[in-house]
């Protein structure tokens, strides 16, 4: 439906008429990896089919991320979006190699250099948070700032559980749970936060990305898929011993797709890949391609091993078997920041691994209604999809300013 409709039914209820200004909305992807892209351009594409009075263009700045945005925007027949890369000055091209290592020197001055740009929209949509810092330029100050978040895990302290959520003008959340806890903390009002659901499931689907037997052996496949945080991952105290285990086994097949960021930063955070590890028969690495970020390797394996990745949740889809490799030692049982932990065995050493593996697969009823619980609760999948549910907030926040209530 067009907005222009939309806001005359409104005018007329109100025996009043208000001039009609088509919007300018800015999708952005600022990244180094692709993890982010299906989490907000959906919501770009639909916006453009649902809205034809909008301009939307999708601001990316690397080609990978524009690639993937176009072939998740195939998937939309009618869209009206634009793509636009965002300009990187040369030097820091030419010092991204050494400051990478530290912190993602390119994300901030891929802003800075751009405001031109950005100046001439309404909205800008974004799945981080970096974005923030665009507040400081006095040309932006009209600017009104989306968050959409680029996940769905349960950890308070990484993430959408972020105090700066509460600076944006509006937050697009995945479900209920988000809602609540961050209305708990603090964090938000009930005013700047809509219940959009997930976006990235809806894309996976239309893409037709399913299992694939990456093997061929008949084993069962475990994917490991640690965090990148330094307190959450289980890498460095297990990463190791998970893949010298899967090496040497004749019963298991491996994909190691850890969060795509783990070995980034490795000085700053002291990550980093054995260089000695090689794919095998049996044990697929990949530290971050576009498969590493699609679902394919969740659809495709049998049993989740992890920690506190937010991707447990993509892999319950369907219930299904999980292990959890308790590296720091919280007292996780009672503290809702660990409430994944519930759907399958945690466990504290390398040794406890094959029992571990047995158990949840042949456990798995025991676990199985804490994760469609978890899930239900995390997702909501009950009003359509989430790519046009989201569309129609955005759409009718940019005209009023405000949220209706039917969106929470």
């Amino acid at each position: 439906m067009h907005l222009k409709k939309i806001l005359n039914v409104r005018e007329s209820q109100r025996g009043s008429t208000t001039r009609y200004q088509p919007m300018r909305v800015g999708f952005l992807l600022n990244h180094y990896y692709l993890h982010q892209v299906p989490h907000v351009v959906p919501y770009a594409f639909e916006l453009s089919r649902r809205f034809p009075d909008f301009d939307v263009t999708i601001f990316s700045s690397t080609a990978d991320e524009q690639h993937y945005a176009r072939d998740i925007g195939a998937a939309y027949p009618g869209h009206t979006v634009t793509f636009k890369r965002l300009h990187i000055p040369i030097w820091v091209k030419a010092v991204e190699p050494i400051f990478r290592n530290y912190f993602f020197i390119r994300k901030e001055f891929a802003l800075r250099s751009n405001t031109a740009d950005f100046a001439n929209l309404d909205l800008l949509v974004s799945p981080e948070m970096t974005c923030l810092s665009l507040r400081r330029h006095r040309a932006l100050q009209n600017l009104r700032l989306i968050f959409t978040g680029h996940g769905a895990g349960d950890n308070r302290k990484i993430g959408s559980f972020d105090s700066r959520i509460g600076k944006f003008d509006l937050a697009l959340l995945p479900g209920r749970k988000y809602a609540q806890a961050l209305l708990e903390i603090g964090y938000l009002t009930p005013d700047i936060y809509a219940i959009s659901g997930y976006p990235k499931f809806e894309i996976m689907h239309k893409l037709g990305v399913k299992r694939n037997d990456y093997f061929k052996n008949g084993r069962p496949t475990v994917v490991y898929n640690p965090h990148h945080a330094p307190h959450m991952t289980s890498w460095h105290q297990f990463g190791r011993d998970v893949l010298d285990y899967f090496l040497a086994s004749k019963d298991y097949n491996l994909i190691f797709a850890p969060h795509v960021v783990l070995f980034e930063r490795a000085w700053a955070q002291g990550a980093r890949f054995p260089k000695d590890i090689k794919s095998t028969d049996n044990v697929l690495i990949d530290l971050g391609s576009r498969a590493s970020t699609d679902m394919s390797y969740l659809y495709a394996a049998d049993i989740y091993l992890g920690d506190n990745s937010s991707q447990v949740y993509e892999f319950i889809e369907t219930p299904r078997p999980c292990v959890f490799l308790n590296a720091q030692g919280p007292n996780w049982q009672d503290d809702p920041s660990y409430r994944h932990w519930h759907f399958g065995p945690v466990i504290e050493s390398i040794a406890q691994l094959p029992e571990a593996l047995v158990g949840a697969k042949n456990n798995l009823a025991q676990y199985s209604s804490a994760q469609t619980e978890g899930f239900q609760l995390t997702f909501e999948t009950s009003d359509g999809e989430a790519a046009a549910r989201g569309a129609d907030i955005i759409a009718e926040f940019a005209t009023t300013r405000k949220v209706a209530e039917k969106w929470r």
